[in-house]
């Protein structure tokens, strides 16, 4: 399994970081992980990550929650890590609304623009925002990359496929309250998925309301298998398949 998702630098592993990573690794299944940056300082500490474990790669960005201290020179300076593979995560966050909404418009444009002149695929963040995210990706044609932890429609599901965009699913699709993501589960294009833990966040059943980490994204493939109605190894080859040509690693 490769975890496209992942938060490893949440305070939540201060105290462990070390034994989890040496644990899941030990285990077969586990191919890699992406960790994700939101801000200066955990873009930073992904990269670092990434250098210190083979299977770890880095996404550099700023979510919308930073998006008032966007730094494209830095994003720029990012990029040239070699294990650096994605711009993210950026977005839309509408649930709260702050900053405001034209704030972080203007961010998601800068590192889309960002994305756009360097040919990296970037994670997209969206919560309460599907028609402004998606008219704004419009503008941008040729840059390519997934939406993660998708809780949209399936109609924009449709519509980001036929545009050229991955659908990834968390372990929320394993919750007794997941409204569209199951029906988006079933009908996504074998190659058009990735799997994803957003850990220490969306810890699935039956560990909700746990600590995540990338050993219970077994749970979310395998729910998604169910759904899909193929068997586990299945799910999990494909979208090991999938993260890796999105993100340019090789095995």
């Amino acid at each position: 399994m490769f975890d496209s998702h992942a938060h490893y630098d949440d305070k939540q592993y201060d105290e462990d970081r070390e034994a989890l990573f040496a644990g899941m690794f030990s285990e077969e299944r586990l191919s890699g992980i992406l960790t994700i940056g939101c801000s200066e300082r955990s873009s930073k500490e992904a990269i670092r990550l990434a250098e210190q474990y083979d299977k770890v790669y880095a996404a550099v960005g700023f979510h919308p929650d930073h998006a008032e201290h966007v730094d494209i020179a830095l994003l720029e300076e990012l990029l040239q890590h070699p294990k650096v593979v994605a711009i993210g995560e950026i977005g839309l966050d509408y649930y709260y609304e702050d900053p405001g909404r034209e704030i972080q418009q203007k961010a998601l444009r800068l590192q889309l623009e960002l994305a756009q002149k360097t040919g990296y695929p970037v994670i997209i963040h969206d919560r309460d925002a599907h028609g402004d995210i998606l008219s704004i990706v419009k503008e941008y044609p040729e840059v390519k990359g997934v939406f993660h932890s998708y809780s949209g429609s399936v109609e924009m599901a449709k519509l980001l496929i036929d545009m050229g965009w991955y659908i990834s699913f968390s372990g929320v699709i394993t919750f007794k309250n997941a409204r569209q993501a199951p029906d988006v589960a079933k009908m996504v294009p074998a190659d058009r998925f990735l799997t994803e833990t957003d850990c220490p966040y969306l810890t699935p059943v039956p560990f909700r309301g746990k600590r995540n980490d990338s050993g219970k994204m077994y749970y979310t493939v395998e729910k998604l298998a169910e759904l899909r109605g193929v068997p586990f190894q299945t799910v999990e080859e494909q979208s090991e398949e999938n993260a890796r040509r999105l993100f340019g690693i090789e095995i």
